[in-house]
């Protein structure tokens, strides 16, 4: 039987690493799929993502309001900052009015971070001051007065004070308190809707199926994504695998859902997203 192709865009990071290692290394039994798997920054995946290039893709739950019209939620792969999330860090103790006429450094406009950093300050990214640089070079661009702040995501929140850098806030705690306990929506997994609802199921099975494996040898798994853990020793990398690979990861749930729309809803209603979305899961 000849396989059918599905492109696989995630990130190279240590938690997509281990989500991805049972299909990466052909682990788990994929029927008439074979996955080409394609590895770009979440902002490069975002943006290919609007224009429907790939099959199935990790990206930003704000860069889903983009993509809904082409693409449609899976149910597993998530990424929630269940109290953590995207940091601020700085030379100094900022407050938020300080951080309001500061120069931040960002890591793409269409990252979760961003739009959550966005509804935190209470103001649209045009009346920001900005600068958009990939997300591991934020750390330089604040130790040499690029910028001022700096927006931190992947492993940074956990490597930040290595690089005497200082916590100005983290978003995720700051959404979890003022959202009822709610975790904050950072990445998910979407497969285009070009496939038949039948075969949408059978790749989203395969994938949680992946994550599954993953989660069960958890060892081998975390060995894999030391490939991609940019100078983490296999404990930290451990930690950063647990913070993003969990039981929200294999299924969001009913309060999962409820998150995205509550995100995606508030976003639009200060005007961050131009219309206001219906979600769309694989169910």
């Amino acid at each position: 039987m000849s396989k059918r192709k599905v492109t696989l865009g995630h990130s190279p990071d240590p938690d997509d690493a281990f989500m991805f290692y049972g299909l990466a290394k052909d682990l788990i039994p994929m029927g008439e799929f074979v996955f080409e798997h394609i590895l770009q920054d979440i902002q490069t995946l975002n943006e290919r993502a609007t224009r429907g290039e790939l099959d199935v893709t990790a990206i930003s739950i704000h860069a889903y309001a983009y993509v809904s019209d082409k693409y449609a939620l899976l149910p597993s792969g998530a990424s929630m900052g269940d109290g953590y999330g995207p940091m601020l860090v700085a030379k100094q103790l900022f407050t938020r009015d300080e951080i309001l006429s500061m120069r931040i450094a960002i890591p793409g406009k269409m990252t979760s971070a961003f739009l959550a950093l966005q509804l935190w300050l209470g103001k649209q990214g045009k009346d920001l001051n900005l600068v958009v640089i990939p997300f591991d070079e934020i750390f330089q661009a604040v130790r040499n007065g690029k910028a001022e702040v700096g927006l931190i995501i992947h492993e940074g929140q956990l490597t930040y004070k290595d690089q005497g850098l200082v916590l100005c806030e983290d978003l995720g705690i700051w959404w979890n308190r003022t959202q009822n306990g709610l975790p904050l929506p950072l990445g998910g997994n979407v497969i285009h809707k070009r496939f038949i609802p039948v075969d949408r199921k059978r790749i989203s099975d395969l994938l949680t199926a992946s994550i599954q494996y993953s989660l069960d040898h958890r060892k081998d798994a975390v060995q894999h994504a030391l490939r991609f853990a940019r100078d983490m020793g296999v404990e930290l990398a451990d930690k950063f695998v647990g913070m993003y690979v969990n039981h929200w990861t294999l299924d969001y749930g009913e309060k999962g859902r409820e998150s995205i729309r509550r995100f995606l809803d508030l976003a639009h209603e200060r005007g961050l997203i131009p219309h206001k979305q219906e979600l769309e899961f694989v169910s």
